[in-house]
């Protein structure tokens, strides 16, 4: 079941060390080698240019005017923690998996997680992080976890699994660094997120060029998520899906946005260079297609919600295939009253 959410933008235009606040720890060389845990094959899809993304991030972590571009992290960061809140229990070591500049871990307490993680492969957004909770910066790639097996408590995520090339071996490591009976809350992009900006774009270059090329990155189906935890290991699996929707004044300043959160696109077909008639056509169609009365149009995220447990002794476990002790049958002579008790 899916819940909606409006936002208007007004803008006219083994064990781990202990966790200390501040403290820093670097896996990633210069030269880009990468160490850690891998769940990479090379069979693997090389989708999105990692580097860029990287750079995207660094450059939008850069901004002086960076918060304004943060209302969705934040308002899915607190949707994530609002999961982890549900739980009831205290977890002694999280992991902030492409946590940023920790837009779930502000909405956290330390009654709640004791101490933190937060990995990111852009330097420049951790410096900006936001955490009353002991935490420990790690600057690493979401492919390459640099951490042992069996180390973390919960280990959450928040709008960054969707630029992951090898989605399934990511999951894999998720696993592989959770305790056992440990839990993965995340949320990431997916469905038909930005269906009004890639069918306008679309439709403009095909008008002006004679073709199209993508310009909007490609996103995991909610259909296929529960699979995939599933075959990383994770049990007792919830997965559901939010709808947010933002209004804009119009193309541009949905485009100028994305690439505020660092959310431009990065894969490897992209096109790099749109015109300026095919922009100007793109605004003209996404304002006649989607426009509302006020003259914003919308861009609509789809946000895919999940948790997963690591398999541990103590869990509920389903019944034996053939040890049930009554029919669906019997369930109506069950539910229905006898003469007796109807006089």
């Amino acid at each position: 079941m899916s819940s909606g959410l409006c936002l208007r933008v007004l803008r006219g235009s083994g064990s781990a060390p202990a966790a200390s606040s501040g403290s820093w720890s670097r896996f990633l060389s210069r030269s880009g080698a990468r160490r850690g845990l891998s769940g990479s094959n090379s069979g693997t899809m090389n989708v999105f240019n990692r580097e860029m993304k990287k750079r995207q991030k660094n450059w939008a972590g850069s901004l002086q005017d960076g918060q304004q571009y943060d209302y969705l992290r934040d308002e899915v960061g607190s949707r994530v923690a609002d999961r982890v809140y549900d739980i009831a229990r205290t977890f002694p070591l999280a992991l902030d998996l492409g946590g940023g500049k920790g837009h779930i871990a502000e909405h956290l307490s330390q009654e709640v997680v004791e101490r933190l993680f937060l990995t990111d492969g852009s330097e420049e957004t951790l410096q900006r992080r936001k955490s009353e909770i002991p935490t420990r910066c790690v600057l690493a790639d979401e492919e390459f976890l640099p951490f042992k097996e069996n180390t973390f408590d919960l280990v959450v995520s928040s709008l960054s699994l969707h630029w992951i090339n090898d989605l399934p071996g990511a999951l894999k490591q998720i696993h592989q660094v959770l305790k056992p009976d440990g839990v993965f809350i995340g949320a990431m992009v997916g469905g038909e997120t930005l269906y009004e900006l890639r069918c306008s774009l679309q439709l403009a270059e095909t008008e002006r060029e004679g073709g199209f090329s993508p310009h909007v990155s490609p996103y995991t189906a909610v259909t296929d998520l529960g699979n995939l935890l599933g075959r990383a290991g994770f049990t007792m699996l919830t997965v559901d899906i939010d709808e947010v929707q933002v209004h804009y004044p119009g193309i541009i300043e949905v485009m100028t946005d994305l690439q505020g959160m660092g959310e431009s696109n990065c894969a490897w077909n992209r096109r790099s260079l749109l015109h300026r008639d095919t922009i100007l056509a793109a605004a003209a169609i996404y304002k006649e297609m989607y426009g509302s009365e006020d003259g914003s149009v919308p861009a609509t995220f789809e946000i895919l919600y999940m948790i997963g447990w690591k398999p541990h002794e103590s869990q509920a476990k389903p019944a034996k295939r053939g040890s049930a002790t009554a029919s669906f049958g019997d369930l109506s002579k069950i539910s229905q009253p006898t003469n007796s008790n109807k006089s």
